[in-house]
C-alpha cells in the first residue's frame, strides 16, 4: 500500500497556475477580436485602388484591429446604395452622388455620410480631338457630347456649362466601354469622363496626347469635391472607434502610395493579375496629380473639406441634378472621425523614375 501525502504549497501553486491560465484564456478572445468592415469601391481594381488595397496588404488595418475586405464596384451611385442598404459598412464614392442620395431619399433609415475627402478636386473633364476645333468651353455649344448617363462629368456638366457660358449641347448615351471609341470614330464631338480614365483609354485607342484637348473642371471654375470615404449611419453609431481606426490606417497607407506609386501598383496587380501594371501606375499618378495632391488639398489639408465649398457644391448639385429637395451639407459630411492634421500630412516627395 502506498501512502500519498498532500503538499499544501504545491496545491496553492497548481491552483494559482490554473487561475492564471483561465484568466489568460478568458482575455484572449477580447485581445484578438477584430472589427469586420466590408468596403465597396466605386470602380474596378485599377491604379487608384492602391489607396485601399495597400493598407490591407501591409497589415495597416490589422494593426488597428480591423478585418477589412475591399470589393470592386461599378459606379459611385451603386457604392452609395450598397452602403445605404447595409450590404457594405463603408465605401468610396463621388460626393455629388452622396448628396443626390440624401436629397432624393430624405427618410432613408441608413443614409451614408462622408467621413474623409480623398479626391479634393473632381477628376471630371471634357475631352475632344483638336481637329474638331474645340479649344475652349464655349466651343462646346451645339456640339454632340457623349457619356454614360451616370457619368459624374455628365451629371455635373450643367455646373461646368453655367460657369463657362456654354450654350445648349446634345447628349449621346452609351455604355462605358464605348465612350472613347465613339469619340475616336467621330460619332460624338466630345466626351466627359474622369481625367485619369478617359485619357489612358484614348491613348489605348491610338490617340496621341498632343492631339487631345482636355478641359478639367477645376481648371475652368468648377471646384467640386470628388470622391470621399463614406460610412453608413448604423456602422458609425455602433463602431465609432472603428471608423477612426480605419481612417488612421488609410492615412498611413496613402502616404506610402504617394511616396512610391510603383510599389503601390504592384499591390493592385497582386489583387487582379490581368491588369497592366505600367498602365495602372500611370493612372495612379494621374489621379494623385489631378485630384489628390492638388493645391486645394494642400491648402485645406488632406482628408478635410471646407464649409463654404461644401455649401456651394450642395447648392450647385441640387440644381444640376434636379434633386427632390435641397441639400444640407451638414448632413452629408462628418469630420469628427478624422485623424489629426499631422497624421494627415501625407504629401511627401514621390519616388518618380529617372528620365533616360
Amino acid at each position: 500500500m502506498t501512502t500519498t501525502f498532500f503538499n499544501p504549497s504545491q496545491g496553492r501553486r497548481a491552483l494559482l497556475g490554473a487561475t492564471v491560465a483561465a484568466a489568460l484564456l478568458a482575455a484572449w478572445p477580447v485581445q484578438a477580436q477584430e472589427t469586420p468592415i466590408k468596403f465597396q469601391l466605386d470602380w474596378r481594381f485599377e491604379g487608384p485602388s492602391a489607396f485601399f488595397l495597400l493598407p490591407v496588404a501591409q497589415g495597416l488595418f490589422k494593426a488597428e484591429k480591423l478585418n477589412v475586405t475591399v470589393d470592386a464596384g461599378n459606379g459611385s451611385g451603386n457604392a452609395v446604395n450598397r452602403v445605404a442598404s447595409g450590404a457594405y459598412d463603408m465605401g468610396f464614392a463621388d460626393l455629388a452622388a452622396l448628396m443626390e442620395f440624401h436629397a432624393n431619399n430624405p427618410t432613408a433609415p441608413n443614409k451614408p455620410v462622408a467621413v474623409m475627402m480623398v479626391y479634393n478636386n473632381t477628376p471630371a473633364a471634357v475631352f475632344s480631338l483638336k481637329k474638331t476645333g474645340i479649344k475652349k468651353p464655349a466651343d462646346l455649344t451645339g456640339k454632340k457630347l457623349g457619356a454614360p448617363v451616370f457619368d459624374a462629368g455628365r451629371r455635373g456638366f450643367p455646373i461646368f456649362q453655367k460657369a463657362n457660358g456654354i450654350g445648349a449641347v446634345n447628349w449621346i448615351s452609351m455604355d462605358p466601354p464605348l465612350r472613347e471609341t465613339m469619340l475616336v470614330r467621330g460619332d460624338v464631338d466630345a466626351i466627359t469622363g474622369f481625367y485619369f480614365t478617359s485619357l489612358l483609354n484614348l491613348e489605348a485607342r491610338g490617340v496621341k496626347a498632343e492631339d487631345l484637348a482636355v478641359q478639367l473642371f477645376p481648371q475652368f471654375g468648377v471646384k467640386l469635391y470628388g470622391n470621399a470615404i463614406i460610412a453608413s449611419e448604423e456602422f458609425i453609431k455602433k463602431n465609432p472607434e472603428a471608423v477612426k481606426a480605419f481612417l488612421r490606417a488609410f492615412g498611413k497607407g496613402a502616404r506610402q502610395v504617394i511616396a512610391d506609386p510603383k510599389a503601390a501598383t504592384a499591390v493592385v496587380k497582386e489583387r487582379d493579375g490581368i491588369i497592366n501594371a505600367e498602365l495602372e501606375e500611370r493612372r495612379l499618378q494621374l489621379a494623385i496629380d489631378s485630384a489628390i495632391a492638388t493645391p486645394d488639398a494642400k491648402s485645406e489639408g488632406f482628408g478635410a473639406a471646407s464649409g463654404p465649398r461644401l455649401a456651394l457644391m450642395a447648392s450647385q448639385v441640387a440644381d444640376a441634378y434636379a434633386t427632390k429637395s435641397r441639400i444640407n451639407p451638414d448632413t452629408i459630411w462628418n469630420a469628427s472621425f478624422l485623424p489629426s492634421a499631422a497624421e494627415r500630412d501625407i504629401f511627401v516627395t514621390a519616388k518618380r523614375p529617372a528620365k533616360k
